[in-house]
């Protein structure tokens, strides 16, 4: 029987729309079909784009340059604000040759660097993901996964920046330099040029620098510290940095026996490497400030040569200010140092010495001085925050237990006091009972917490500054409190960008509102109405006063109109300064004098001193000597204090006599008054 032909559907012929024709007669696609068309869609897209990347990193990429001769270096560091501050080139030697080195003077360098490096083709995947991997992981160290020919394409033909398309090119680069070289040929090129600290460039200028011998008679101690200088050439520097090179030093050696190159017992009897620096010209740049941030800058550039040029951060105008302050300064013999930086840490300014010339030692950041009073920052800070407040009371009187017995400047104690009051008139005695009251380990996590990293004593004496500390430490902890957070780091280059994890890791810290506002009105109490009244500006000034022990220091560092400044004068053989000179004398005024012109407000001569009547011994102070000792006489609004040797009266004003202070007796045979006794360790003469 025949079956029937079978009929269209009506319905569906009935729910198509007039004029749309008859039905196709293919099936429409699949749903995987159509994935599997998208999908080539897609991937015809990347392939595109991947192309025009290509083509685009071919037209950006220095491939031609990369074959031919390699310029040497140069760095120009530049001021903010396009001036040239110096222009230092490098000290590089012959190229070395692989087959003419020891096998393990390679092997150093691939083992720290780049352990694949003859099986990979100028990019290694296994490499960077091991690096991804432990920098995931790891909270104290990041690794890299560059390949020595990375490293070689971006020191040699890039800049340093670290965007994407410097890696793309880096990574586009190393392919063609291991298309045209042999392995031997990038690793020459690489250890030839590669930067070692110390403006050295290259591994036979680096062997003659640091140990005086040729490449080929490296000993392996002597390889390894050299490979491991690569990660941070200037901060590790043997030169400068012994134990850190040696440190990773024996990184290096662990990571030959863990690529096979040595045995652990071969790395086991190596001795440690001894320096034999070779001498060589006089490596200085022409300012105190180029010193400074060269290292920095080297460090940033890696090795990439050619001509550089490093915009710094500091302000050529501000910079001429305030080597114009320090000349003018009658500082006799005394040498002289300033310092001066955005509250963000960006130094503008940098003195350190009145003759670069005569001395390039950077006493802004070399030399390590006591800072005297100036260390009552952290001391106050500390009682803050210990929930005291500046018109708590304390006691200004000798102290008469215990082993150490601080004194105030010519003996003058006024009793009790408030903290604002002490603070002012930079009390000693307060200081150091303040110190036993909340701790000396408060004091000294005060004082990390704003930067100060130079040992500090673990005793009494802390309050009064008698550890050293670097001039641009205490910069630093005064640009804190202008900044309101904590630590401030000073930098001469501007700050890169960082990674979400540094930038975790690094983080500061604000003060607490209430803390900040109390410390605040004390260094504005000092500034203005107290031992710095001479660095008082019509702007609203923050600061404090600070001299050692037989006048060997003296210190004024402040802020004010967006500026932070610290001021030291001193001996470089730290003879007492002549005259008892004080924090509040000439570094207050040369602070006043470069500030008023730095930010722009008139300069007019430092006004008479001015205190409130807060201040107790404000008015008066008179100390002369008579048959019965150093008679001391201090008169203030209140009344009047009558020291007579180690015994002190107290008249207060209602009591007091109305006619003039009694004479001492025998006045015929009083002499004139004299300047009062040295001060001891971290008292503040009034200027």
């Amino acid at each position: 029987m025949i079956e029937p032909l079978p009929t269209a559907d009506s319905t569906a012929d009935a729910q198509r729309p007039f004029g749309a024709g008859p039905p196709s007669a293919f099936a429409p696609p699949t749903p995987w079909k159509r994935r599997l068309q998208i999908a080539g869609w897609v991937v015809a897209g990347l392939l595109a784009l991947l192309m025009i990347l290509i083509a685009w990193l071919a037209v950006t990429a220095p491939l031609s340059r990369s074959l031919e001769p390699v310029a040497p270096p140069s760095i120009s560091l530049m001021s903010s604000d396009g001036h040239l501050i110096a222009r230092r080139g490098a000290v590089i030697d012959k190229p070395v040759a692989i087959k003419d080195l020891p096998p393990h003077v390679p092997q150093a360098f691939m083992a720290i660097e780049d352990r694949r490096f003859y099986s990979h083709w100028g990019v290694d995947p296994r490499g960077i993901a091991r690096a991804a991997w432990h920098n995931m992981w790891s909270d104290r160290s990041s690794q890299g996964g560059s390949t020595i020919t990375q490293q070689l394409a971006k020191g040699v033909f890039l800049s340093a920046d670290r965007t994407f398309g410097r890696k793309a090119r880096e990574a586009l680069i190393a392919f063609w330099l291991e298309a045209w070289l042999t392995k031997d040929q990038i690793f020459e090129r690489y250890l030839s040029n590669v930067y070692f600290g110390d403006n050295v460039y290259g591994l036979r200028a680096a062997a003659l620098h640091y140990f005086n011998r040729e490449p080929e008679k490296l000993t392996i101690p002597q390889a390894a510290m050299l490979a491991g200088l690569l990660k941070a050439p200037s901060r590790l520097a043997p030169t400068t940095n012994l134990k850190g090179a040696r440190a990773r030093a024996d990184l290096v050696t662990q990571a030959m026996v863990e690529a096979g190159y040595i045995s652990k017992a071969q790395r086991d009897a190596l001795p440690s490497a001894r320096l034999n620096v070779r001498e060589t010209a006089d490596p200085t740049s022409g300012t105190y400030f180029a010193d400074w941030v060269l290292p920095d800058a080297r460090d940033r550039a890696g090795a990439v040569y050619g001509a550089q040029n490093v915009t710094t951060t500091l302000d050529w105008r501000i910079q001429r200010l305030a080597e114009s302050a320090v000349r003018r300064a009658p500082l006799g013999k005394a040498e002289a140092a300033l310092v001066a930086m955005k509250p963000d840490g960006s130094v503008v300014a940098m003195v350190g010495g009145r003759n670069y010339g005569k001395s390039s030692f950077n006493r802004a950041v070399q030399a390590k001085r006591q800072p005297g009073s100036t260390f009552k920052l952290f001391v106050y800070l500390a009682a803050f925050r210990a929930g005291m407040t500046p018109d708590d009371m304390i006691e200004d009187a000798p102290i008469t237990t215990g082993t150490y017995r601080p004194a105030n400047h010519g003996g003058k104690y006024r009793g009790r006091i408030t903290l604002r009051q002490a603070f002012a008139v930079s009390s000693n005695v307060a200081a150091v009972r303040l110190t036993q009251k909340v701790g000396v380990d408060n004091v000294i996590e005060v004082a990390r917490d704003l930067g100060v990293t130079a040992p500090l004593t673990e005793d009494l004496s802390l309050a009064l500054g008698t550890s050293e500390i670097p001039l641009i430490e205490l910069a630093e902890a005064y640009a804190a409190v202008a900044a309101g957070a904590y630590p401030v780091t000073a930098h001469g280059l501007p700050p890169e960008e960082q990674g979400w994890f540094d930038r975790l890791m690094r983080r500061q810290h604000r003060f607490r509102e209430d803390q900040l506002e109390m410390i605040r009105d004390l260094l504005s109490s000092a500034a203005n109405r107290g031992t710095g009244s001479a660095a008082a500006l019509r702007t609203s000034t923050f600061g404090k006063t600070g001299t050692t022990q037989d006048s060997r220091d003296a210190i004024f560092v402040g802020y004010a109109g967006g500026l932070v400044t610290a001021v030291w004068i001193g001996n470089d053989d730290n003879a007492p300064l002549p005259g008892g000179a004080a924090g509040g004398g000439i570094p207050a005024r040369i602070w006043r004098d470069f500030m008023a012109r730095a930010i722009n407000e008139p300069v007019e001569n430092a006004p008479a001193e001015q205190k409130d009547s807060d201040l107790v011994n404000a008015i008066a102070n008179v100390t002369v000597e008579t048959g019965i000792g150093n008679m001391g006489l201090d008169v203030d609004q209140e009344g009047m204090t009558v020291n007579i040797g180690p015994a002190q009266i107290r008249l207060p004003a209602d009591q007091a006599p109305a006619g003039p202070a009694p004479s001492p007796a025998q006045p015929q045979a009083t002499p004139p008054p004299r300047m009062a006794p040295t001060q001891p360790p971290g008292s503040d003469a009034p200027p």
